[in-house]
């Protein structure tokens, strides 16, 4: 347990910006319609699915639409 307790200044600011970066992604691909690659159920399962950081930064580089 003390081995736990010694990551945890580590973890929890990685765990706040990943559910923040997948919050975001999702916020964007309910409110956009159009999309380089693919469909909004594509990304949503991707983005859901590859959850740990993959998923979102997928989307920002290869899915989602210049504005």
């Amino acid at each position: 347990m003390e081995k736990i307790t010694e990551f945890l200044p580590f973890i929890i600011p990685l765990a706040i910006v990943q559910f923040a970066l997948l919050s975001y992604t999702l916020y964007h691909i309910f409110t956009h319609k159009n999309y380089k690659r693919g469909n909004r159920a594509l990304w949503l399962v991707a983005a859901i699915i590859g959850m740990e950081f993959i998923g979102p930064i997928l989307y920002f580089l290869l899915g989602r639409e210049d504005i």
